[in-house]
């Protein structure tokens, strides 16, 4: 995963299902730092979906988190949600070379609850639009949900799918869920980086990196080059 990380050059990157350990690990990429809590008690217990940036390029002016329930600001399960607390990482970002400001939500949908994922998409796009204001936005993870799903379009009728929008045909498969089984294709498209109408998408890519016939992820990463034009 370090390899992976070092080898393509992000910028900005985010994980979901981290558990604390195994973001220390990532945490020694010491170009990086990370915002980002645990699910379960706000604090380190439980799965993250931290927000990695580049130090040398962004200055960090506000950070939080908030759960997908209808208690958005404690550790809490939401809906018909059966099994795990689910939550959003968010970020306010500077540019350092361009002085601009921008927000990343980086978001983990349930797997199992229909409605969970329903309420989720809503209370998302809500809050998105409540941190951002006018700012630039950019919403990426892992929302357990296709693209002909009722979540994406929630969050498409506001947002646009860096996939439809890159200048250059988009490259790797469509789908982004793999089950860490490299003897056959992935099953589906379940993760997205969405993007207010300011960005430019110059390219999109779904990544199949493997090492000794291993996949570092369960999901293969998403990744876009972006470009935020001048005012």
């Amino acid at each position: 995963m370090r390899a992976l990380v070092r080898y393509h050059g992000f910028d900005l990157w985010g994980t979901q299902e981290g558990p604390e350990n195994q973001l220390a690990d990532l945490d020694t990429l010491n170009e990086y730092a990370r915002v980002g809590v645990g699910r379960d008690d706000g604090k380190q217990a439980g799965e993250h979906s931290a927000i990695f940036y580049r130090r040398e390029r962004f200055a960090l002016e506000d950070h939080g988190d908030f759960w997908l329930s209808t208690t958005p600001d404690k550790p809490s399960m939401g809906w018909d949600a059966r099994c795990c607390k689910r939550l959003v990482t968010w970020a306010k970002l500077r540019d350092k070379p361009s002085g601009q400001t921008f927000v990343v939500l980086n978001a983990h949908f349930d797997h199992e609850g229909v409605m969970a994922r329903r309420e989720s998409a809503r209370l998302l796009v809500e809050r998105s639009r409540a941190l951002a204001g006018k700012l630039p936005l950019i919403v990426l993870g892992d929302f357990n949900s296709t693209p002909d799903s009722e979540v994406v379009a929630t969050i498409s009728a506001t947002l646009r799918d860096a996939r439809a929008i890159s200048q250059m045909p988009a490259y790797g498969p469509l789908e982004t869920f793999n089950d860490f089984d490299i003897s056959k294709p992935a099953q589906e498209r379940i993760d997205y980086i969405f993007l207010s109408p300011k960005w430019q998408v110059l390219r999109y890519a779904v990544l199949t990196d493997s090492m000794e016939a291993r996949y570092p992820s369960d999901h293969f990463p998403v990744a876009a080059r972006l470009r935020l034009p001048a005012d």
